[in-house]
């Protein structure tokens, strides 16, 4: 934000003396003193809030950024006092074409995923190949990364050894359950969601079933929903719906969760390295779906799974149809990696605009008009 806007006075509300400070000022004095200003952490004080809409509404000319984590969203205040006010943005860990810039000047060159969505490419100009990519070395760094790190900011810092990185993201555990989870909610003992958190990193990519949770964790599936939420709302899962609109056909209503950063998810199950094939999933996921958030893509996400075996790892529902995407960590795929996205379309209540199959293979394979493999890093760098 300092980059952004340059010119806005930064005031950190975390600083209890100053923020005692702000709450005593005035509209007139808002306006005389801080016209532009960026308000970190203001979740810290939710009075300031009103401070902030008596000054927009008294003044023309005024404009406030107000930084906080997913707090901000749940204020009730924020809702209510800055309606038609505001514009909310939510920011995600770094995608794959932030993580290949190297500086705040650098262009972000946006992924073909991103260019499909909004149609500044057909999926016929896709490469034959991930080695005839004229970006392959920066793409492939910045996945690398990506797969080993997640993408979180901070660990792209040049002066930071590969141990200080693991460090850093065991820390951000520790300090999302004591400082960021108890300014979101309020607990007697952390202990029980520690270890839903736990669960859910090691079952990342399947089917939740709150039951199965509950007693695993010795809470019951009603405080096992509540604590999924929270970790929906403090940026750290994914929640997948089951895509259900077909009522002729015997559908799954379970969702499915997803960790939304490989790194994090790492640093909770203590572990360095050696993806499973439900956290490349996962990762890939996360991946997709930051990419559309980011270009704010009037996109929905889904799972979907018949009773009868057919599983669509996602389903990307525009105005227009569907992408359906089939995740494999495998370094070569074959037709039958893409079984159950052939006839797809007979389920949906939609088009079918394309179908991907994102693997580790650098060779892109036309599986039919419609279905196409290739490497997820060609796709998603």
């Amino acid at each position: 934000m300092k980059n952004i806007l340059p010119e806005y006075e930064y005031l950190s509300i975390e600083d209890p003396v100053l923020r005692k400070m702000y709450l005593n000022l005035s509209a007139v004095q808002w306006k005389s003193q801080f016209p532009q200003a960026v308000l970190d952490e203001v979740q810290k004080e939710p009075q300031l809030i009103e401070s902030i809409k008596a000054t927009y509404d008294k003044y023309d000319d005024v404009r406030y950024a107000l930084l906080g984590s997913s707090q901000l969203l749940l204020m009730e205040k924020v809702r209510e006092s800055l309606a038609g006010r505001c514009l909310i943005y939510e920011l995600y860990p770094l995608t794959l074409p932030e993580l290949a810039t190297t500086s705040w000047d650098d262009e972000i060159v946006v992924s073909t995923w991103q260019q499909l969505l909004t149609g500044k490419m057909e999926t016929s100009a896709i490469l034959p190949s991930f080695l005839m990519d004229k970006r392959l070395h920066a793409k492939s760094d910045s996945w690398n990364h990506y797969v080993r790190l997640g993408g979180y900011p901070a660990l792209v810092a040049e002066d930071m050894t590969e141990d200080d990185k693991y460090t850093w993201l065991k820390t951000y555990v520790h300090t999302y359950l004591e400082r960021d989870l108890r300014d979101l909610v309020s607990f007697r003992d952390l202990e029980p969601f520690i270890k839903l958190q736990r669960a859910v990193a090691a079952y990342t990519g399947g089917l939740f079933n709150a039951s199965n949770f509950s007693r695993d964790v010795g809470v019951t599936s009603k405080t096992v929903q509540r604590y999924l939420e929270y970790l929906r709302l403090s940026y750290q899962v994914i929640i997948l719906p089951a895509w259900e609109r077909n009522a002729a056909k015997r559908l799954m209503k379970t969702p499915k969760v997803h960790f939304m950063d490989n790194g994090v998810l790492q640093a909770v199950l203590q572990k360095r390295g050696g993806l499973t094939g439900n956290e490349f999933e996962s990762l890939i996921i996360a991946e997709i779906y930051k990419q559309a958030k980011n270009i704010q893509a009037d996109v929905s996400f889904h799972h979907l799974r018949t009773q009868d075996g057919k599983e669509v790892d996602l389903l990307v529902e525009t105005q227009d149809g569907y992408y359906a995407f089939e995740i494999k960590m495998a370094d070569r795929v074959t037709p039958i990696d893409a079984r159950h996205l052939q006839n797809l379309e007979s389920i949906l209540d939609k088009p079918l605009i394309h179908a991907f199959v994102l693997s580790n293979d650098n060779e892109t394979h036309y599986f039919s008009d419609k279905i196409t493999a290739l490497h997820a890093a060609m796709f998603l760098g």
